[in-house]
């Protein structure tokens, strides 16, 4: 389970073009299960970093489909897949089902890793008592963040591809935040980091935000625009960066491909 895949389909030289700024995007894609329509606007965003959550390996409500590796063949990306549950109601013993975090680039990825919370809840074990069916979600396992680096116009950005839970409470999630808040200590040289992802919590207040302001910076600067749909419209989906840089944020509300929206942060070179 802590194990990463990876692959390279990048097609052309290492640095993919030349312009005056580079952009990062986060989308939790519910699993993928809009293939179709989440390919569509990825195509179209032109970003350099793409942190993606829910995305489903092997499991029978997405076709049974590599989610990572198709949408990085489609991109012509490079990509590191880490796994957050093993799904028993959408695969079987022979043929498990998965679902994770996946993070693509056209620029040069590396030393991908799992860092698996050491707080988890016990919502999602399996029981006895409980069948092994979708309704009961079933899982094996728990939540992640995908570690991987990646060297954009020769700058080196660790990135910190975030999942953290949806059952429990707000303490529950910042101590998760805190696990990936501490790992930033095995980098003695320093290099910029970038923490994104689905907080299922409103990170722009409160303690979260207080954690956060230790170092890093809000990139995508629209709290108080909802990152999921209505009825249940939450600002949960964040980009934080250890850099001051300048940035222009997006939440592309526009997109229906999921029950969050993608987000956007684009920087200045």
């Amino acid at each position: 389970m802590n194990e990463v895949t990876h692959d390279s389909f990048r097609v052309g030289p290492a640095d993919p073009w030349s312009r005056p700024f580079f952009r990062i995007l986060s989308w939790n894609i519910e699993r993928g299960l809009q293939f179709a329509k989440i390919l569509q606007f990825l195509r179209t965003i032109d970003a350099d970093l793409i942190l993606l959550q829910e995305v489903d390996l092997n499991a029978h409500r997405t076709q049974y489909r590599d989610m990572a590796r198709e949408l990085a063949r489609a991109l012509e990306m490079n990509f590191i897949f880490g796994k957050e549950f093993q799904e028993l109601s959408e695969g079987s013993s022979a043929s498990p089902a998965f679902q994770g975090q996946a993070t693509l680039s056209p620029w040069p990825l590396s030393n991908g890793r799992t860092i698996r919370f050491g707080d988890q809840s016990s919502f999602w074990k399996p029981r006895w008592y409980v069948p092994h069916l979708g309704v009961f979600q079933r899982r094996i396992g728990g939540r992640i963040a995908l570690a991987a680096e990646v060297s954009i116009y020769g700058q080196r950005l660790v990135t910190y591809n975030l999942h953290l839970e949806s059952k429990g409470n707000d303490a529950l999630r910042l101590r998760q935040l805190s696990e990936v808040l501490a790992d930033r200590r095995r980098y003695a040289d320093r290099p910029d980091f970038v923490i994104a992802g689905d907080f299922n919590l409103n990170a722009g207040e409160g303690d979260a935000a207080n954690v956060l302001r230790g170092g890093f910076h809000d990139a995508v600067r629209l709290p108080a625009r909802p990152t999921t749909p209505p009825p249940h419209a939450h600002a949960i989906d964040w980009i934080f960066v250890s850099h001051g840089w300048h940035s222009d944020g997006q939440v592309h509300d526009d997109v229906h491909a999921s029950d969050h929206y993608p987000i956007s942060a684009t920087f200045p070179v």
